[in-house]
């Protein structure tokens, strides 16, 4: 009896298209509110720390006599809650994962100076 069912999933797959892709062929098409990985606008970015205190994870270091913004790939977990507090809308979500790696990469980005308002009004 369990050949003939067998027979049945073998003949109706045979006239339907595949469910699968063939991923590095065929790329994957992501949809609009997937999460993925954190960008950060370095040109809007004011280094106010607090992407850094909301996160659950401990994943972003800010650090404002550097001057650099760092995150830990390996340890965020993609929540989204330091691009939903971000005063400068400096962070967004990235549909594109990181890539999976046998060692943990600290992406570091050295953010410049911001011209200061006074400087802006005497150029005037």
């Amino acid at each position: 009896m369990g050949s003939f069912n067998i027979g049945k999933v073998v003949l109706r797959s045979l006239f339907k298209k595949p469910a699968t892709l063939m991923y590095p062929v065929v790329p994957r098409e992501w949809q609009e509110r997937t999460r993925g990985s954190i960008d950060i606008d370095k040109e809007t970015c004011i280094l106010c720390g607090i992407c850094s205190k909301k996160c659950p994870t401990g994943a972003i270091e800010v650090s404002r006599d550097q001057r650099t913004w760092a995150i830990e790939r390996m340890q965020c977990i993609q929540c989204g809650s330091c691009v939903e507090t971000c005063p400068k809308k400096c962070l967004h979500m990235n549909p594109l994962y990181t890539a999976p790696n046998t060692v943990k990469i600290t992406d570091s980005v050295s953010v410049p100076e911001q011209p200061k308002p006074e400087a802006a009004k005497a150029a005037e």
